[in-house]
C-alpha cells in the first residue's frame, strides 16, 4: 500500500501508534505519536486533539489560514492567498473555515477547500460535478461523481474571472 501525502494512519500493537503525514510541505516524513510514551521518548505532544493543537484551537480560521500562507512561504503560498482573494472578491459574504487539516471556504455549504501540495496547490469543489466548467477550469478529479478540482502548478495562469464565477456558482449551489 503506497502512501499519498494525505493519509492518516493509525495501528493498534499495546500501545496506539499514530502517524500522520506532512501534507504542508508535500512529502511523507512521518510525525509519529506513542501514546503514553511519546512525550517522554520523543519529545512530542501526546494527551491532546492531534488535530488542533491547544494554540491553534483558539486561532481564528482566517489567522490559521494565514499561518499556513506564511509557512509555505513560496509560489504555493502566493498562489494560495491568491486564490483566496478571488474567492473572498466573488463571495463577500464567504465564511473561512478550518477543515479537513486545512483552508475552506464556505456559504450555506462548503464551496470549496484549499491543499497544498509539493508541486501543486488543488482547490476542490465539493459539489464540482454539478457546475458548469465553460472556461474548463476542472481539471482533477474529473472521474468522480460529486467533487471536481482545480490543479495549480508553479507558473500556472488561472483565469480569475473564470475563477470567480466558478465561486459564485458554487455558492448560489449551495443556496438552492
Amino acid at each position: 500500500m503506497a502512501f499519498r501525502p494525505t493519509d492518516s494512519v493509525g495501528f493498534y500493537f499495546g500501545e496506539i501508534f499514530v502517524i500522520q503525514t506532512d501534507h504542508v510541505h508535500g512529502d511523507c516524513r512521518p510525525i509519529i505519536e506513542i501514546l503514553g510514551v511519546a512525550r517522554h521518548i520523543f519529545g512530542v505532544g501526546v494527551g491532546h486533539d492531534m488535530k488542533k493543537s491547544d494554540s491553534q484551537k483558539d486561532e481564528s480560521p482566517a489567522k490559521r489560514i494565514d499561518a499556513r500562507i506564511e509557512e509555505l512561504s513560496d509560489w504555493r503560498g502566493e498562489t494560495l492567498s491568491r486564490m483566496r482573494g478571488l474567492i473572498k472578491e466573488a463571495d463577500p459574504d464567504v465564511v473561512e473555515e478550518w477543515k479537513w487539516s486545512g483552508p475552506a471556504w464556505s456559504h450555506d455549504g462548503v464551496i470549496c477547500t484549499g491543499e497544498t501540495y509539493k508541486n501543486k496547490v488543488k482547490l476542490t469543489f465539493p459539489k464540482g460535478a454539478s457546475l458548469e466548467n465553460p472556461a474548463g477550469l476542472f481539471n482533477a478529479s474529473l472521474d468522480g461523481n460529486v467533487r471536481r478540482a482545480v490543479d495549480i502548478h508553479e507558473g500556472d495562469e488561472i483565469d480569475e474571472e473564470a475563477f470567480k464565477s466558478l465561486v459564485r456558482s458554487a455558492a448560489a449551489l449551495n443556496e438552492s
